[in-house]
């Protein structure tokens, strides 16, 4: 990525992992900046990472090539309408990781159809394993997608969508994805203290296995599926286990979970775009 002023609104989690990542990458501190109106998150930002920090969003998009928009989504309309003029007359690319506004809603607030692109990133960015989608508008040009993703390739794997429809899918996918895997390592780590574990051999076998699991998922040229085949010996344990699950309904459960929360997006995405 060639070195460009990159401003990033909001200092919250995944504006210091977005930071951190590009410092890791090698991407020089002096070229980057950070607003937030909290004096120790200032602080705390501009001491680990010597960067430029300040109070006001315009003082820190003035003369930026790229600007991040990391605020909640509660507060993204009003911080979009601050730097939305700077933005246009720099041609600067705006990077939003908001969760859940569109970008119809995002150029109305910014009060022109800036070179745009809206990521959705989830928690393990903040572990530099994040997975990200993104999509551009159609008036942003390759080298500015290109620039986008380089941002968000410092903290994990990113892939584009050419239908911005799709980030409801991916924010129920791999947006929410985390709590869903979260939630079977308690279920995992319950029943191994249920069958006498102590809790701690519990939770280390628990978090252990699910590493790994996505570890040689990951690795294999093999399907989940066929992984999963491999460990399931006839008349065996694993087998009694998935029968279990299977009878239970494991898979739809799962979509059902899956579909409610690409629904509860889209419903979100309309609040938001009506209250900015």
């Amino acid at each position: 990525m060639d070195t460009v002023d990159i401003a990033f609104i909001g200092g919250g989690n995944m504006a210091a992992s977005l930071v951190g990542g590009l410092i890791a990458d090698g991407y020089p501190p002096a070229a980057i900046r950070v607003a937030d109106p909290d004096p120790e998150r200032r602080a705390a930002l501009e001491a680990r990472w010597q960067v430029a920090v300040h109070e006001g969003n315009p003082e820190a998009a003035r003369g930026a090539a790229v600007v991040v928009l990391a605020v909640k989504p509660q507060t993204l309309a009003a911080a979009a309408r601050e730097v939305g003029p700077l933005a246009r007359a720099q041609g600067s690319l705006v990077l939003s990781v908001a969760a859940g506004v569109r970008t119809r809603d995002l150029a109305r607030w910014l009060g022109f159809d800036a070179p745009l692109v809206r990521a959705m990133p989830n928690t393990p960015a903040l572990v530099q394993s994040g997975a990200t989608a993104l999509y551009a508008t159609p008036g942003t040009g390759e080298a500015e997608r290109e620039r986008a993703e380089s941002i968000l390739r410092a903290v994990g794997i990113t892939v584009w969508l050419e239908d911005e429809a799709l980030m409801d899918a991916v924010t129920a996918l791999s947006g929410s994805g985390p709590a869903y895997f979260f939630l079977l390592m308690e279920a995992l780590a319950a029943a191994g203290e249920a069958l006498g574990l102590e809790p701690a051999q519990a939770r280390l076998l628990t978090l252990e296995t699910a590493f790994g699991a996505a570890k040689m998922a990951l690795e294999s040229e093999e399907p989940p599926a066929a992984l999963r085949a491999r460990v399931t010996s006839p008349g065996g344990t694993t087998e009694r286990a998935l029968a279990v699950l299977e009878e239970a309904g494991f898979r739809d459960l799962v979509h059902r979970a899956v579909s409610a929360a690409r629904d509860r997006s889209r419903e979100l995405a309309e609040l938001l775009g009506s209250e900015g």
